[in-house]
């Protein structure tokens, strides 16, 4: 594994381990997560494609998507598997294979596996998430029972 191939996957590990955190306790740092993102974004998904603006909206909604997750019973977001492609001297692909830890409100515990691919660039600024493509989020949290 080379070093930037290292670099990519700890910047994921305290990725999760930041969403965790918040999760857990409820501390959610803005500053961080922020950091991780380009100045504009994209996200692309089976219901579509949207652009993400990394500015003063993107902070206040931060600690609302993590306080979502934590209110339908996700309790952790843990990363099983990490395939880094070094794309060029600037850009690489992460696929990301992240496992989410449940418990229902009903009682009922398990898990959703799903994979996220990241586009990263460094330009000199650190590590920025400029682009990724989802699963359809809202059909996994609807048959799994947490919506």
């Amino acid at each position: 594994m080379g070093k930037r191939t290292g670099q990519i996957r700890l910047f994921f590990d305290q990725y999760a381990d930041r969403f965790n955190l918040a999760l857990k306790t409820g501390d959610t740092d803005i500053d961080a997560t922020v950091a991780c993102f380009a100045d504009c974004f994209v996200e692309a998904s089976p219901v579509g494609v949207a652009c993400g603006k990394n500015d003063e909206q993107f902070r206040q909604v931060i600690p609302q998507g993590y306080g979502f997750y934590k209110s339908i019973g996700i309790i952790a977001m843990n990363i099983l598997d990490k395939e880094v492609v070094i794309l060029d001297d600037h850009h690489a692909m992460a696929r990301i294979h992240w496992r989410s830890d449940y418990n229902r409100k009903d009682g009922k515990a398990g898990h959703i596996d799903f994979d996220v691919i990241y586009f990263v660039q460094d330009i000199g600024k650190g590590l920025k998430i400029f682009a990724y493509i989802t699963g359809d989020e809202q059909k996994a949290l609807k048959d799994n029972g947490l919506i």
